[in-house]
């Protein structure tokens, strides 16, 4: 049974990822009392990751996370389309969009972030898309039979994976990236590089270390105007220049906030009564030696199971290792660990083969691998990196082909 007698209900803002995982693994934790799930989305709770992918190919249904009897089933009161608008700390109130309140012993901000919108000239443009919620993503398979020609603004993974299906349907594909080279914060550069000549193999056309100045309509679509004063025909535009984590809801009740909702080790703000999880929490992350707002599925769900426990009157530090994953076209880049500038690259495997990894070391330190249509080596370089003291891996067993990387995990991960 749940530990916690007191608590008699828990409010859970945000339907992604996070927040439903938290109320499933509430009720397998055996918590009995209240929980009321809030979505300012009138959709059941759908997954992120396919929008950018197959969805879009094969939009049958939505990609839900749990069926809708799951609701009814765990007594969870799921409120569909309604936002949360403001905290009262001292009273523990919610209040709602539709004019209603709620009472909470615990309330958690899931709350996600949303698309970050470039104050440009011409953004508001019905031929501008963004591609962030199901809503976003229904009004661009209602578009894209009439598509020709695609802009991407962005070069992280949601705009390279966009790039990457695209240009499996048919569809010629410029991508914008200010950078000089693709997803600079979150690969090195050989991972960059390979993805640049993978893409441009298929078509997709790149505009490095460019902005966009202006979108302008014309007669058969629009002009994307770019800082080096090249005009780009296109028949629509995908934003996908990043995120920015919803704090608003926070900040206005005092809470701390820095790049996200300001959490401890349990994922508790300041407020006792309040906790921050997934893509809007910023926390002592192990692994990155410091704070980190982490944007993956694994996190969402690892937090949400910590927290769900954690409410249950079990204490701990959340510690889980973090990794990644992107799919673009039919290519498959899996990352296990948190890289940083300036490490050492080590690449196991042939790049020119479509198949390898890439070892990130600091000293001796193995920090990250990135795994290119390698899924062994990123299997066993999780394990290896889980415990960083038990990592036995030197950079010259990682240059070695013929080192098999399960015979160093530790024989207690082997399983895991």
């Amino acid at each position: 049974m749940c530990g916690v007698h007191r608590m008699k209900n828990v409010v859970v803002v945000g339907a992604g990822h996070a927040g439903v995982e938290l109320v499933a693994s509430l009720r397998e934790n055996g918590f009995a009392g209240r929980i009321d799930l809030l979505s300012d989305e009138p959709d059941l709770p759908y997954q992120r990751p396919p929008l950018s992918k197959e969805y879009i190919k094969k939009p049958t249904s939505a990609p839900l996370l749990r069926p809708a009897q799951f609701y009814a089933d765990n007594d969870v009161r799921l409120h569909a389309g309604i936002a949360a608008t403001a905290i009262e700390r001292d009273a523990r109130r919610l209040l709602l969009s539709d004019g209603s309140s709620l009472i909470y012993d615990h309330l958690v901000l899931a709350t996600g972030a949303r698309n970050r919108l470039l104050g440009l000239p011409g953004i508001d443009r019905p031929q501008v898309y963004q591609m962030r919620t199901l809503a976003d993503v229904r009004r661009i398979i209602a578009g894209l039979s009439g598509w020709k020609h695609v802009t991407i603004i962005g070069g992280g993974f949601i705009g390279l994976e966009a790039a990457g299906l695209l240009s499996t349907m048919c569809v010629k594909v410029a991508l914008i990236e200010l950078a000089p080279r693709l997803m600079q914060r979150s690969v090195s550069p050989t991972v960059s590089r390979w993805f640049l000549d993978y893409h441009r193999a298929n078509g997709v056309e790149f505009h490095m270390e460019r902005h966009v100045t202006s979108i302008e309509e014309t007669s058969s679509g629009v002009k994307v105007s770019l800082s080096d004063g090249i005009g780009i025909a296109t028949d629509a535009v995908v934003m996908a220049a990043g995120v920015i984590p919803n704090t608003e809801l926070a900040s206005d009740a005092g809470l701390h906030t820095d790049n996200g909702i300001v959490v401890d080790s349990s994922l508790s703000t300041a407020d006792a009564a309040i906790s921050a999880l997934g893509d809007c929490a910023s926390y002592p992350n192990v692994f990155a030696g410091g704070r980190a707002r982490l944007e993956s599925v694994q996190n969402a769900t690892d937090q949400a199971r910590f927290l769900a426990v954690r409410l249950c009157g079990r204490a701990g530090s959340y510690s889980a290792f973090p990794w990644f994953w992107s799919i673009q076209g039919a290519a498959r880049l899996q990352i296990a660990g948190l890289g940083e500038a300036g490490l050492t690259e080590i690449v196991r495997g042939d790049t020119a083969s479509g198949k390898f990894s890439v070892f990130l070391f600091d000293g001796d330190r193995l920090r990250a691998v990135e795994s290119v249509n390698s899924v062994a080596d990123h299997m066993a370089s999780r394990r290896l990196l889980a415990i960083p003291q038990e990592c036995r891996l030197t950079p010259d067993q990682a240059r070695d082909a013929t080192c098999n990387l399960k015979d160093l995990v530790s024989p207690v991960h082997q399983a895991a």
